[in-house]
């Protein structure tokens, strides 16, 4: 995938972070590791346990060519734990399988109290990989080396965080921007923010002080001269109008 079209999601499942009995961790933790190394979030999720929901919310995710996915929770062996089915259902067409080196995993830790519950803990959508547990050795698992499934815990999910991205993301592509702070109302740039590339990152971001109008105009991206020609169109504009500007932020 190309860096400047990786689209990063989040799906955090549990009932629990909707109804205030915890406290989440995950989006907080993923995004900044994605931020360290250059990368930003798409969307981020949190859902609770309910079957239809997780199945369009990985079914969306999945009709995005570029999409990456780490999802939270709902691995276990538990009667709630559904993500492993309904992972199966959304990328490898329900199949499943004893995966050989989850299963021994599992019994190795577990002996003979790995059946009847645990064992199914190593049911994994077809062709699946496994991400390290270091907390406890049970694997997390991942597929097509893009879609990522951690346990709800931060203390297991975190270093598995970690090992995908430093496997598969380690580090973007350099992103350039520049910016601007014009002296008027936003709805005066319409016209040229109409004229930028969909390649480029724009944000604008108006301003009321002392009763004056100003805007911060932002663009980003990975081509450096695609950037400065794109960002020439508001410096001529401005240049044009006669409207004040300054090359930086001034966002007070």
């Amino acid at each position: 995938m190309s860096n400047k079209k990786i689209n990063f999601y989040s799906v955090i499942i549990g009932s629990e972070l909707l109804n205030g009995r915890r406290n989440d961790a995950h989006f907080a933790f993923l995004n900044n590791e994605l931020l360290k190394r250059g990368w930003e979030h798409k969307a981020s999720f949190v859902i609770e346990d309910d079957i239809n929901l997780m199945y369009d919310i990985f079914n969306l995710i999945r009709k995005d060519k570029n999409s990456v996915m780490f999802c939270f929770g709902g691995i276990g062996s538990t009667p709630d734990d559904y993500t492993r089915q309904i992972a199966a259902k959304a990328f490898t067409n329900s199949k499943m399988e004893f995966h050989k080196e989850a299963k021994q995993i599992i019994l190795d830790k577990f002996k003979a109290e790995a059946y009847p519950h645990r064992i199914n803990m190593s049911y994994l959508p077809i062709n699946a990989k496994l991400l390290k547990n270091v907390v406890n050795n049970v694997p997390g698992f991942y597929l097509d080396n893009r879609f990522f499934f951690t346990p709800g815990f931060p203390s297991m999910s975190q270093s598995m965080v970690i090992e995908a991205l430093e496997l598969f993301f380690p580090l973007a592509k350099s992103k350039y921007r520049l910016t601007l702070t014009a002296f008027c109302g936003e709805n005066d740039l319409i016209d040229v923010m109409l004229k930028v590339s969909k390649n480029l990152d724009l944000s604008s971001l108006p301003k009321i002080i002392n009763n004056k109008r100003k805007v911060v105009i932002s663009l980003a991206g990975f081509d450096k001269d695609e950037l400065e020609k794109n960002f020439e169109l508001f410096t001529k504009y401005l240049n044009s109008s006669k409207i004040d500007y300054v090359l930086k932020d001034i966002s007070a």
